[in-house]
């Protein structure tokens, strides 16, 4: 192990010096391009050298600020699970789980020997499924294993009651990424739709099916009717028509695919009285649909079903299929991620929580995030919050009646820094050295039984959605809080020993992108309780409209790609929170600058830090697969334009650069757009 170990800090030390732009909490100029005026395009003046130097990794579908943190996150993780699997531990403890995780993972050749082996009883049982009902009623069964169905069905809090848990049903079925792969009949979709094909039957060929291409147009055409049935994703960011509260006998009365009692219990989800339907357009197609689809067509369905969700963890025939048209042909990676990689973002939640996130979260913790780092973050949320407020009574659009209930919801939001304060158990959940998709499927059910479990329970006001290594940050609008994990509290987000202006340009105006999201178009919905009420009067609500629809106007204009531009109503709440967090995030600047001397670094002074700050939390670069999938599936703006885009509504940025008519950032000040 000790030449393991030595390896490693040599590759560290290597990754160390590829993403500078991340450690470095002063400023990068080699990184900057001094040939563009910041009034002209501030994220090009400071990322443009790096954006044309910079190659995105083989194993990448983009790269930037985002992934170089995420990258020395796994570097951590990595070096955390080699040292679990180089020891013995005692059984049952995390050590031994977190080690004996890795060790099936990494075990290459014995996955390699047994194939499909792991998934053969699986396989086998489909062939008993022979009706309408069996096939229904197996939903539930496969919803708790992890391998996906048309009826998704998980645990969540009421909308409405949100100290409650209430069961919900959402439109699932399909494996591309948005039913446009589905529907769309230009030739870079039809490619895609073969690629799907050619991967169904790489998959049941491996697997040892017969009837490959048949199954292939089966499945293709049954995910294109489910497709048809979806609502878009523009539709579903309203979290109005995602709230049917319905009982289960109008369920299943609206709903005859069969006996929902048995499917519900077959997920452990007996005795359900009442269910939210987020969906309802695709239930009421989906109905017809399902019975309309043959037995033996549902029956290749969920075998393909089980097939896919298993590729990762199988042989290697399965994986490359998977890698072909997830990764290569839908993002354009060229190259697969290491298994070391794959084994670590799988046991630490690359996304998500992964198998063993908060065991391996707790080491992270203690061995790179430090109590000064809680107490700075803790000061700055502070500030943030009370700019916010003060920023509500300024506001001239909105009534003092909303204000008041605008500042009553502020005042309850609930911070959340670093890492949890109860950390999960996994004692439920077996680790075998030599069992990887075993491993994978008792640690599905073991989070699904930890979902479920929560039924009839207090609302657990404690519990994260992402593990402490994790570079991101969210808003959780039932529980009202903000939260920011310890992995993206460094530069160039944060840093200890940087100047005022760069915190609060970078982590500063993601505390307030975080806390505007209680306040976009579907946060706004939410009381300080997590509660789904209308706390507006009709005038601001109409007038906060008029804003937000000036916004979608802007971002609508974008075109990152060819005739291919940004959706404006889709990345609404994204854009919301980046302009508005970005000006409370200045406020909140300049009022804890009041009593102090004005920074000066590097020749820039405090406001033009700011804005620096800012744009160089961006940079990142895009595969043109990746971007096109982006377009379609993803809520925020491309980088690019997250760094322009806000600061040509904001004042304070024309100050700071001397910006003027004439200038390509500029925007008369009529209009340009404040709405928090």
């Amino acid at each position: 192990m000790q030449k393991t170990q030595s390896a490693f800090a040599s590759f560290l030390l290597l990754a160390m010096a590829t993403v500078s732009i991340a450690q470095d909490g002063g400023l990068e100029l080699k990184n900057f391009d001094k040939s563009i005026r910041a009034q002209d395009d501030l994220y090009r003046f400071v990322n443009g050298s790096w954006l044309k130097k910079t190659e995105i990794p083989a194993d990448k579908s983009n790269y930037g600020s985002f992934t170089a943190l995420s990258d020395l996150s796994q570097l951590r993780i990595r070096q955390i699970v080699e040292m679990a699997a180089s020891k013995q531990s005692a059984p049952g403890s995390d050590e031994q789980k977190v080690g004996d995780f890795f060790k099936s993972y990494m075990n290459e050749a014995m996955v390699n020997k047994l194939g499909a082996q792991p998934i053969a009883s699986y396989l086998k049982a489909v062939d008993a499924l022979e009706t309408h009902d069996a096939i229904f009623e197996s939903f539930g069964k496969y919803n708790a294993m992890g391998v996906g169905s048309p009826v998704a069905v998980f645990v969540g809090q009421d909308a409405k009651e949100s100290s409650k848990y209430i069961v919900q049903m959402f439109q699932s079925g399909t494996s591309l990424p948005d039913r446009d792969y589905y529907l769309k009949d230009d030739e870079k979709s039809k490619a895609v739709q073969q690629a799907f094909k050619n991967y169904v039957v790489a998959l049941f060929n491996a697997a040892k099916l017969e009837n490959a291409e048949q199954a292939a147009d089966e499945i293709l055409a049954l995910e294109t009717k489910l497709a048809e049935a979806q609502v878009d994703r523009t539709t579903l960011r309203d979290v109005t028509k995602r709230y049917n509260k319905f009982p289960l006998e109008k369920i299943s009365a609206d709903y005859p695919c069969g006996n929902w009692d048995k499917m519900l219990s077959n997920g452990g989800l007996a005795n359900t009285k009442e269910m939210n339907v987020a969906t309802p357009p695709f239930f009421e197609a989906f109905a017809k649909i399902f019975k309309e689809t043959s037995v033996d067509t549902w029956q290749t369905y969920i075998r393909f079903r089980v097939i896919d969700t298993a590729a990762p963890y199988l042989s290697k025939e399965f994986e490359d299929a998977q890698f072909e048209l997830y990764s290569k042909t839908l993002a354009g990676v060229p190259e697969q991620k290491p298994r070391w990689k794959k084994a670590v973002d799988t046991i630490s939640g690359g996304r998500g929580k992964g198998t063993l996130g908060e065991a391996v979260g707790k080491i992270y913790v203690q061995r790179h995030f430090t109590q000064e780092a809680k107490d700075r973050m803790d000061e700055l949320v502070k500030n943030l919050l009370a700019a916010f407020e003060v920023s509500i009574d300024e506001l001239e659009w909105m009534s003092s009646e909303t204000k008041a209930k605008a500042k009553e919801k502020l005042s309850k939001f609930n911070p959340k820094i670093g890492y949890p304060t109860k950390w999960l158990d996994y004692s439920a959940f077996e680790v075998k050295p030599d069992d990887l998709l075993g491993n994978m499927l008792r640690s599905s059910k073991v989070e699904y039984m930890r979902m479920i479990d929560k039924l009839g329970k207090p609302v657990d006001r404690e519990e994260w959605g992402m593990t402490p290594q994790t570079v991101n940050a969210y808003y959780n609008p039932a529980k009202n809080e903000i939260v920011f994990p310890a992995a993206i509290l460094q530069p160039p987000f944060f840093d200890l020993n940087g100047p005022d202006a760069l915190n609060y340009g970078g982590i500063g105006a993601v505390i307030g992108h975080e806390i505007s999201h209680g306040f976009d178009d579907q946060g706004s919905q939410y009381d300080g309780d997590g509660n789904m009420i209308n706390w507006w009067t009709d005038q601001d609500r109409n007038a906060f409209k008029s804003l937000t629809d000036r916004l979608v106007d802007q971002y609508g204009g974008y075109e990152p790609l060819p005739k291919k531009a940004v959706n404006g109503k889709l990345t609404l709440g994204e854009n919301i929170a980046d302009l508005s967090g970005l000006a409370i995030a200045y406020k909140a600047y300049k009022i804890s600058r009041k009593s102090k001397k004005a920074e000066e670094y590097a020749g820039w002074n405090g406001s033009q830090l700011f804005f620096v700050g800012w744009s160089r939390v961006w940079a990142r670069k895009y595969r043109e697969a990746e971007m096109v999938r982006r377009l379609l599936t993803d809520p925020h703006s491309p980088s690019q334009f997250r760094a322009n885009g806000p600061i040509t509504n904001i004042d304070a940025f024309y100050e700071a650069f001397d910006v003027k008519e004439g200038d390509k950032l500029f925007k008369p000040k009529s209009d340009r757009i404040k709405i928090w």
